[in-house]
């Protein structure tokens, strides 16, 4: 009997042992992938790894307070304005759901802040008080070919009276002369009065220009039996006398075609210390993603954007004064694609990077230069690496901003192309004949590159996708810091989440870097699934901060004038190697053209540290600025922020 028992557990033990192995090898890769990501997470949590790559971390929100945030902006609070608008979800847009959140990185609070319009694809930039300036949105959502069921397009209203201007009120009615088609306006319009044209020799009358305004116009019913095919005159329903007689629309084709976003006129800016959004005037020209530029008299540059009927806008550009609250038209036109990377220079004038968003013409308004926009003269800047994979690119201000270099890092090819680039191409604009060259290859072709400058004078370029937002499963899980002294890229801890179209980054006083958004087209590598909208906030703590100690800077005054001093106190002031003013950020479509660090002069004595702002106001725009200080290992202190007037 002992014997018996004996075998059957001896074969119980081998078949125990067998089914172990079985297993081992059907799991084999599982087991493998488990051990190496536990590794992994042990190794990247290593107090060494950390001091020499830094770490990322991972903020999720109330279920409450997620928004899909499309738009971020460090205020002078240390508070984090997170702008949604509807956030690129037409149900939202169709609920008129307009989120913003305000989110105070240190405490952790959270606070939902009333969102008077469609701030989707809305521009933006720092204003001289402290306050945000936000101009353009959404009016209407993209249609694409297929989805759209009523014929429609544009319609130009013509007004030949030279005595007054008439408006025809949302709901006109449009009927062709020729084609006897109805078509139903979907906001209201102002037209002009005609303009008399006299002969400049004789003065003798020659004529009426008519005045002439646009409007949107679809069917009054779904089909293609509605569409017309060539242009015709329409007659304006519920106008009688003159005005029946002087007013008429002109219409090309009125289709099934796709129909563009469009954009809106509005105008906001957002207080930090109130914690609300206040309507200013509203645009010349409605606006769906403009590029907002602050000047070096703290007046705004507004340009390009889709328009109020989804065109793009045709040259007219515009600048906001603060202290009227008025916008005028600048004397040119000139063309640009959306979201342009415009930058103002230490000589009054823009430098633009060729970095876009992309709507708008593969041909026009895509070149680099130098603009004057006074004379509107634009001087082309030759040299340019994958100049047609610029769509989707991110450019920076190098730092220091006094030396004027710019690095522009990836990109990809137009519209839904697959095509994107490795090159990072830099500009010296301070050479005698600025050109582009190429700099450091990222490791991957790079769509939407996240850049933000840190204290240290390193550039973080984090994320990106190989191919059109993120299609193939094509995240980047990567980071680098790019080190301006010596051209050259290192390695840094790896981001834990993807981020690509729609995303951004902001340094925050403390020295670390926040990261939102990502709208990624598909869910799975095959496209069969859509893709939803990244909600983590993501944060990056660079290496500096593991270290054993960082400066200290306290007290001086709040605000500092060009070519004037503040002194502060510093327990390592003797230790400080260098002092940064950084502008902050305003963040949208991955390029900030609102950041730069400014090096300032200093001096050190006991636990003070003097330090003085250049008199440049094309360098030192008006507004608040975090200021740093750093020691001779790079480690900087936490920001005191100071307010150049």
């Amino acid at each position: 009997m002992k014997d018996q028992a004996g075998r059957r557990r001896a074969r119980r033990l081998t078949t125990g042992a067998a089914v172990v192995i079985a297993l081992a090898g059907m799991n084999g890769p599982w087991l493998y992938r488990f051990g190496t990501a536990q590794y992994h997470q042990y190794k990247i949590n290593k107090a060494e790894y950390k001091a020499a790559n830094g770490h990322w971390d991972i903020v999720r929100f109330p279920k409450e307070y997620r928004q899909n945030t499309i738009h971020a902006a460090l205020l002078h609070t240390g508070k984090v304005l997170l702008v949604a608008g509807s956030g690129n979800n037409q149900a939202n847009f169709d609920r008129k759901r307009f989120d913003t959140r305000l989110w105070d990185p240190v405490k952790g609070t959270i606070k939902k802040i009333p969102t008077p319009s469609d701030l989707f694809c809305t521009g933006h930039t720092q204003l001289a008080d402290g306050k945000l300036l936000i101009a353009g949105g959404t009016k209407r959502y993209e249609k694409l070919k297929g989805d759209v069921t009523k014929a429609g397009g544009l319609i130009i209203v013509h007004n030949e009276n030279p005595d007054k201007p008439i408006t025809l009120p949302a709901g006109t009615r449009f009927t062709g002369r020729s084609n006897g088609r109805t078509f139903v306006s979907k906001d209201p319009v102002l037209v002009p009065r005609a303009k008399k044209v006299y002969d400049p020799d004789t003065g003798a009358f020659l004529r009426n220009d008519p005045g002439l305004g646009r409007i949107y116009v679809e069917a009054r019913k779904s089909g293609a039996r509605y569409e017309t095919g060539t242009q015709d005159n329409y007659r304006v329903q519920g106008l009688t006398g003159a005005d029946a007689r002087n007013t008429y629309g002109i219409a090309q084709k009125l289709a099934l075609d796709k129909k563009d976003f469009q954009g809106i006129r509005d105008a906001y800016e957002f207080d930090p210390v109130a914690e609300r959004y206040i309507k200013v005037d509203p645009m010349n020209e409605a606006r769906w993603y403009p590029t907002l530029t602050t000047l070096s008299d703290g007046r705004v540059l507004s340009v390009s954007g889709l328009d109020d009927i989804g065109q793009l806008v045709p040259g007219k550009n515009e600048i906001f004064d603060p202290k009227t609250g008025k916008w005028a038209y600048t004397r040119k036109l000139r063309r640009f694609p959306t979201y342009p990377a415009l930058f103002l220079t230490q000589n009054g004038k823009i430098f633009y990077s060729g970095s876009n968003a992309g709507y708008g013409p593969d041909d026009v308004g895509r070149e680099p230069g130098i603009w004057d926009v006074g004379t509107n003269r634009f001087t082309k800047l030759p040299g340019l690496g994958d100049a047609d994979l610029m769509e989707t690119s991110g450019t920076v201000m190098l730092p220091p901003a006094q030396d004027e270099r710019f690095m522009v890092v990836g990109g990809g090819g137009v519209g839904e192309s697959k095509r994107s680039s490795r090159k990072t191409r830099i500009i010296d604009l301070k050479a005698r004949n600025p050109k582009f060259v190429d700099g450091p290859a990222l490791a991957k072709g790079t769509r939407y590159p996240q850049t933000s400058i840190l204290p240290d004078d390193t550039v973080l370029v984090s994320g990106g996708s190989e191919d059109y937002r993120g299609r193939g499963d094509s995240n980047i899980l990567q980071a680098r810091l790019y080190h301006p002294d010596s051209g050259t890229f290192t390695s840094v801890a790896d981001p834990l989440v993807g981020r690509n179209y729609h995303s951004g980054s902001i340094l925050l006083p403390d020295g670390r870097v926040m990261f939102f958004g990502s709208d990624s087209l598909y869910a799975d590598a095959a496209g069969t699934k859509p893709g939803t909208f990244e909600q983590r906030i993501e944060i990056y703590t660079p290496p500096y901060l593991y270290r054993d100690s960082r400066p200290t800077l306290s007290g001086g005054p709040r605000t500092i004038a060009r070519g004037a001093s503040g002194t502060f106190t510093s327990e390592h002031a003797a230790a400080v190697k260098k002092v940064r003013l950084i502008r902050p950020s305003a963040s949208t479509h991955v390029t900030d053209v609102d950041q730069r660090s400014i090096a300032l002069d200093f001096k050190a004595s006991g636990d003070r540290i003097t330090v003085t702002v250049p008199r440049n106001r094309n360098l030192v725009q008006s507004g608040w600025y975090m200021l740093f200080v750093d020691d001779a290992r790079g480690t900087p202190s936490k920001a005191q922020w100071v307010r150049v007037p």
